[in-house]
């Protein structure tokens, strides 16, 4: 039996416990999880609050690959009858045929309608930005102009791709990028695009550019079948937990539990000890002070800057790199309201009719303010009283121990609602109740010491036992599948008795939008 130490109990150091176990896998491993905090499901976790759920960061349950796809069905079936609110608004939804019932059923995936639109200037704009005739309308005509003559321009003076805003540029034109993407990106990260790597494009952004847009709006009209692998045809609808992602990691964690694995909870890793080429054990903190967990193989998911800062084996100049590697902290401010000022003018069908968007992204310079959520429309089951109330989540973006980081809860929500306030989403007075929530290294970031980080993966890939996976364990920007992917191809290189760490680390590195299938 050979001892599996898995380092964090989000969706990929869960994945990576399941799949180790399953098909008889408890045999040939003894797995222990180990988890800083109490809660199951890193920013995937689920917020209960009162008889309303917050979704940490917004998930939607899609992949283009099938392998992903079919292991989340597997563990929660899509559903197989109308959700509360479809069925009250008489909306039609692809069922699975003898899928589960959501209204009588908790182990559910719902199919959800994709709506993320872009809030600029007290405007709606599609997301990622789509030249149709609303966005014309919004611009006005002089700006839409303005904006094809500076595409026309990208297009034939290509800039080079050393930072992010020339990578916008390149495939959008100054005057979008100024619109959309450069005041948005400078809130996510804290930086100007121009400091930023172009990776997070690449990373983020695949295939999408003016003309992608222009093609899937053409195919739409004329009503031509796009290619399933086409990068340009985004996804209309996507799956979602009844009670949001944290149910089905905690679902995860619990079937991993009875094939044998040992989760341990509060147990944060803060040393990691080594022997030549390999990892011997580590040493968590907890409660009841420090424990040593020895292991045969590792896998770790946590912050690589963590990782290798628990290492004395390390170098100087690995250490530095990677002390250096900098993360965007994430603050979620839940507001119960009674109604939302923003009117429903789109064709969906909403309970109170409100707006029918999962995000609004919010262009407003004048806010702090980066993603509205609204959690009815994610799934009327995260909301107490979904027909009467709308429980929406502001999310922020900010440094550990930053002024905003820094206020009460009571500061943070009064500064929430004041920017609603000023931006026209809700009254004076419309808030019910709220709750906020801290997240830590929510967000590998791609500047500073980053552009040196091959050094640090050529140092970890020479630990033959050890397996970084997941957003923090590459410090990539992974969606969840992508993560969960990592983590796949982790067992199966540990079950094949391979150190070949390849496959692994070459996930998304492919040059294909995220949201097409």
């Amino acid at each position: 039996m050979k001892n599996v130490v898995i380092i964090g109990g989000g969706p990929t150091g869960l994945t990576a416990a399941y799949e180790l176990l399953r098909d008889g896998g408890g045999n040939e491993y003894n797995v222990t999880v180990l988890e800083e905090s109490s809660v199951f499901g890193g920013i995937s976790q689920t917020v209960r609050y009162k008889g309303n759920r917050m979704d940490i960061g917004g998930h939607r349950f899609f992949s283009k690959d099938d392998t992903i796809m079919k292991w989340w069905s597997d563990l929660m079936p899509v559903q197989g009858k109308p959700s509360y609110d479809d069925k009250l608004l008489g909306r039609e939804k692809p069922l699975e045929k003898g899928g589960p019932d959501p209204e009588k059923q908790d182990e559910v995936m719902l199919v959800r309608d994709r709506v993320s639109r872009i809030y600029y200037n007290h405007c709606f704009f599609d997301y990622p930005v789509t030249m149709n005739m609303n966005t014309i309308k919004n611009m006005g005509l002089v700006t839409t102009m303005r904006a094809g003559f500076s595409y026309l321009k990208a297009c034939a003076v290509k800039l080079p791709e050393t930072n992010l805003e020339n990578f916008y540029i390149n495939r959008f034109g100054k005057v979008l990028y100024s619109m959309f993407f450069e005041g948005y990106t400078e809130k996510l990260w804290g930086r100007h695009p121009s400091e930023i790597s172009a990776d997070w494009g690449a990373q983020r952004v695949k295939g999408l550019s003016i003309t992608a847009i222009i093609k899937d709006m053409f195919t739409k009209l004329l009503g031509i079948k796009n290619n399933e692998n086409a990068e340009t045809s985004l996804i209309e609808q996507y799956w979602y937990p009844k009670y949001g992602p944290g149910q089905l990691w905690e679902l995860v964690a619990e079937k991993s539990k009875n094939m044998g694995a040992r989760i341990l909870m509060n147990h944060s890793v803060k040393n990691i000890k080594t022997n030549g080429d390999k990892i011997t054990s580590v040493v968590c903190q907890t409660e009841d002070g420090d424990v040593e967990i020895e292991g045969d193989i590792f896998i770790s998911s946590m912050p690589i800057k963590d990782l290798v800062g628990g290492m004395d084996s390390a170098t100087d100049r690995v250490s530095m790199i990677a002390s250096g590697l900098p993360y965007r902290d994430f603050v979620t401010v839940g507001l119960l309201v009674n109604k939302l000022q923003l009117k429903n003018q789109t064709d969906k069908r909403t309970l109170g009719n409100i707006v029918p968007d999962c995000w609004i992204y919010v262009q407003d310079k004048r806010v702090k303010l980066g993603r509205i959520q609204i959690f009815n429309n994610w799934s009327p089951y995260m909301v107490k009283n979904p027909a009467e109330t709308v429980w929406i989540g502001l999310e922020y973006f900010c440094a550990e121990g930053d002024d905003f980081w820094n206020m009460s809860d009571k500061e943070c929500i009064n500064f929430a609602i004041k920017e609603l306030i000023k931006m026209g989403v809700i009254k004076k007075g419309s808030v019910l109740d709220a709750h906020r929530e801290k997240i830590k290294k929510a967000y590998p970031a791609y500047f500073d010491t980053y552009k040196q980080f091959d050094e640090v993966v050529e140092f970890l890939d020479e630990y033959e036992n050890l397996f970084c996976v997941g957003r923090n364990g590459q410090h990539r920007y992974n969606n969840m599948d992508h993560s969960m992917l990592t983590a796949i191809n982790a067992v199966k290189a540990i079950k094949s008795g391979s150190n070949d760490k390849n496959s692994i680390w070459n996930v998304n590195t492919e040059k294909e939008y995220h949201e097409s299938k």
